[in-house]
C-alpha cells in the first residue's frame, strides 16, 4: 500500500525512539523528533553527539537498530528508494567532481535522476543563477574556491526539487560572506516550502535558519524545542548597570536588594548585573535606584543566547568514545 503523502500539519520528518549502535558504541539512544513541512530543524550538539549518525539513518545511509523514522511519509527501513527520491543531501564536505564543471555536474545529475537533455539544462540553468554561478558555470569545479564549491554543492542536492533537505554542518570552513550568502539561500528555499534539517555547531547559524532545535549529547536528546524557549530555560535576561564613578555601589546593591533583586558586582564595583524575570521589572530596578538617588551612567539589557544553551547542555561527556558524530 503507498503511503499518504503529509499533510500540511504533518510532520515531514520524524523519528521515534531511534536507536543506533556499532558494535558496543551506541551512537544514538532513543532519538525522538519531528519537523513540520516548511520549516526548518537545528541538530546543536558537540563533535561525536550524534548528529551526522541521525542524519544518516534519516536518508537510508544507515538502518536503525531500533526505533522506526519516516521522511516524506515513507519509512526509512522498509521504503528507502521512496525516501531517497523526495531528498536532497549536502554532506560535510563538498562532493562535486571536480573534473566537471559546475554545468556539468548539474547536467550529469540532472540525468541521473531521468530528466531528458531540455529539462535537464533549464534545470541547471536556474540552478546556476540561484547560487549565482554562471559566472563560472563553464570552469572546472576544482578551481572553485570552498564558497563556490559548497554553492555548487547545494546546488547538486537540489536539481530533483526534493521535499526535504539535509545539511550537514554546510558551513564548515566558509569565510563569513560566503555563510552568510547560503543562509539566505537556505531561507528562500523555506519560504518556498521545503523543509530543512540542519546540522551545525554555528549558534549563531541555529538561532538564524532555525523554528526548532535539539540538542544532542552522548546519542541523546537533551534538550529541544524554539530558540526562545532553549534560552528561557537555561538563562535568564539581566539588566547591566555602570554607575557614575561618585555613586555608592553598596548603596545601589542595598537598594536593589531591598527590592527583590539579587544584584551581582563586577568592573571594579561600578557596574551592577541584576538577573530579572521580565523586561517590565527594567522600570524597577531604575525606580529602586532612583529612591537612594543612585542613577545609572549606562544601562544595559540582556537577553540570553543559544552559547547559554550550549554551555548548559551539550557538553556533557559522551558515555564512550568510537564513531557517533
Amino acid at each position: 500500500m503507498t503511503p499518504t503523502p503529509p499533510g500540511a500539519d504533518d510532520p515531514v520528518i520524524e523519528a521515534v525512539d531511534v536507536g543506533m549502535t556499532f558494535g558496543d558504541v551506541r551512537a544514538l539512544d532513543s532519538v525522538s523528533l519531528t519537523v513540520p513541512r516548511g520549516s526548518v530543524l537545528a541538530l546543536l550538539g558537540h563533535n561525536g553527539a550524534g548528529k551526522t549518525t541521525l542524519v544518516n539513518v534519516l536518508t537510508t545511509a544507515l538502518p536503525p537498530t531500533t526505533g522506526r523514522a519516516s521522511v516524506a511519509g515513507y519509512d526509512v527501513r522498509d521504503r528507502p528508494a521512496e525516501v531517497r527520491r523526495r531528498i536532497g543531501l549536502t554532506g560535510q564536505y563538498a562532493t562535486v567532481d571536480g573534473r566537471l564543471s559546475g554545468r556539468d555536474n548539474l547536467l550529469l545529475l540532472a540525468g541521473l535522476l531521468g530528466a531528458g537533455r531540455r529539462a535537464g539544462r533549464a534545470r541547471a540553468d536556474e540552478l546556476l543563477g540561484l547560487f549565482d554561478l554562471g559566472h563560472v558555470a563553464d570552469r572546472p569545479a576544482r578551481g572553485y574556491s570552498g564558497g563556490l564549491r559548497r554553492r555548487l554543492d547545494l546546488a547538486a542536492s537540489l536539481v530533483g526539487r526534493p521535499e526535504v533537505v539535509f545539511l550537514d554542518e554546510p558551513t564548515t570552513g566558509l569565510d563569513p560572506v560566503s555563510r552568510l550568502g547560503l543562509w539566505e539561500i537556505v531561507e528562500g528555499l523555506v519560504a518556498e516550502g521545503t523543509t530543512v534539517l540542519l546540522t551545525t555547531q554555528y549558534l549563531d547559524e541555529a538561532d538564524r535558519l532555525a523554528d526548532s532545535i535539539t540538542v544532542l549529547s552522548g546519542g541523546t536528546v537533551v534538550a529541544d524545542g524554539t530558540p526562545a524557549e532553549l534560552k528561557a530555560r537555561v538563562g535568564r535576561r539581566t539588566v547591566t548597570l555602570v554607575l557614575e564613578p561618585s555613586d555608592d555601589p553598596d548603596r545601589a546593591v542595598r537598594a536593589l536588594r531591598e527590592a527583590g533583586f539579587a544584584p551581582a558586582t563586577g568592573g571594579k564595583g561600578t557596574a551592577l548585573v541584576v538577573p530579572i524575570e521580565a523586561t517590565r521589572e527594567v522600570a524597577a530596578v531604575v525606580r529602586a535606584l532612583d529612591g537612594v538617588g543612585v542613577e545609572a551612567a549606562e544601562l544595559t539589557f540582556g537577553e540570553p543566547g543559544l552559547e547559554d544553551v550550549y554551555l548548559a547542555l551539550a557538553h556533557r561527556p559522551d558515555r564512550s568514545e568510537g564513531p557517533a558524530r
